[in-house]
């Protein structure tokens, strides 16, 4: 190993230059040593562009004393980066995620440093991205400087996670426990209404892709009798450990990477990264492949489970804003509807609580003023809220309203009633 490669933090992120383009690794991969080593450098940096999806941990995007250094591109808008994308000083790129990797690689958006979350090197000097492949791999072999943590906590994962040492510029050894996320947590009888009719939709032979939050967890909480379910998905988090471990995941029946569960990224608990790390049956791939549609629809009975903010009455789904406040992103949800829609047997469903926990119904006659359309009405199929399930596919505009308004919450049909008849109700 080269030693002059390893250095403090703080030295290491001296190849920082002004005016130059940073990506961050994201979710539980978030380096925030590294992060916050640049971050001690706002006074000598300006017009430095950051560029992430995710980011999870003890790191602040929107301190005030920041605002004149750093200016966040935010490709996919979370906790940390809400308030800064939101200001004059950050922005969202609105991007299918399996179309990431192409504004690295094609230099639409060219990446001048990577920082990036790795586990330590392997007796070839392999160190692996671990929890976060996704949009990460193209970010590595594009940019022209790479900054790592190595942690030895970080899990070793099999797939496209590889980087070996000969392509890092600068080597920052520090320990620390990655995020840690429990979406059992946030479990309510409306999330338990909805897994259970997910879990009805989902036949024996499935491939799954879940979403991030508690619906999917719950969704997986009640598959415990199926056979035979593969898993290829955006990303996953502990629910998929035990149906793996009983057989009911066994990748049999997939048509590619059978028997393996694949997936661009994973947030959990520390089980989730004992559980990966330097397990063969489970591959971490580049986002461009996981969320390719032409990928996805080649394995059987695809179920795609999403969400979304609000949904209008003609099946148009809105999933990454409230009205024109950057609430998240498009991410991956397209990718998926798209592709489970394509699959032999498969079926794309939007899931969704009926109303919002201040009584707000989320079935709505209109999206926002300014909302971004995320998923459109031609893509909806399966809606799902506690009310129960319906099937918008082949459905007109008077249909598809009359049977979102069925799963509505009870105290908002009369006024959907009202505006069904508003908008449909001519003489």
């Amino acid at each position: 190993m080269n030693n002059t490669k390893i250095m403090e933090a703080d030295e290491a992120v001296k190849l920082i230059r002004s005016d130059s383009r940073v990506f961050v690794h994201g979710s539980a991969a978030t380096p925030v040593c590294l992060v916050k080593a640049m971050q001690r450098r706002h006074e000598e940096l300006r017009g430095v562009e950051l560029v992430s999806i995710t980011t999870l941990g003890d790191v602040n995007f929107d301190a005030p004393e920041h605002r004149k250094s750093f200016f966040v591109n935010s490709l996919f808008v979370s906790a940390a980066t809400r308030g800064v994308v939101n200001s004059d000083r950050g922005d969202y790129v609105p991007v299918f995620l399996s179309q990431i990797p192409q504004l690295f690689r094609q230099n639409i958006l060219p990446i001048d440093v990577a920082l990036v979350q790795v586990s330590p090197p392997d007796q070839h000097g392999y160190c692996s991205l671990g929890t976060s492949v996704d949009i990460a791999r193209a970010a590595v072999d594009t940019a022209r400087v790479v900054i790592v943590q190595i942690n030895s906590r970080m899990p070793r994962t099999h797939g496209e996670s590889f980087i070996h040492i000969s392509k890092i510029t600068a080597m920052v050894y520090q320990d620390a426990e990655l995020p840690v996320i429990d979406y059992s947590a946030d479990t309510n009888d409306v999330v338990s209404k909805i897994g259970y009719h997910v879990a009805s939709l989902v036949e024996d032979g499935s491939t799954l892709q879940l979403g991030i939050g508690s619906i999917p967890d719950q969704v997986l909480k009640n598959l415990g009798g199926h056979k035979k379910l593969g898993l290829h998905t955006e990303m996953f988090s502990d629910g998929v450990i035990g149906l793996i471990n009983e057989g009911v995941i066994d990748n049999s029946l997939k048509k590619l990477n059978r028997g393996r569960s694949v997936t661009a990224f994973m947030a959990g608990t520390r089980d989730l990264y004992d559980f990966v790390d330097d397990n063969p049956a489970v591959r971490v791939m580049d986002i461009s492949y996981i969320n390719d549609t032409s990928i996805i629809r080649q394995n059987p009975k695809v179920v795609a489970i999403n969400s979304a903010i609000e949904l209008d009455l003609t099946g148009q789904v809105c999933a990454d804003s409230i009205g024109t406040y950057q609430f998240s992103g498009i991410g991956g949800q397209m990718d998926f509807m798209r592709g489970a829609s394509l699959s032999e047997g498969g079926k794309p469903i939007i899931a969704l609580p009926s109303q919002t926990n201040k009584g707000i119904s989320r079935i709505v006659p209109f999206l926002k003023e300014g909302a971004g359309v995320v998923t459109t009405r031609g893509h909806v199929h399966w809606v799902v809220t506690e009310y129960g399930i319906v099937n918008l596919f082949g459905k007109n505009l008077k249909q598809r309203a009359k049977a979102l308004i069925d799963i509505a919450h009870p105290n908002h049909r009369e006024v959907l009633d009202q505006a069904y008849v508003s908008r449909f109700k001519r003489e």
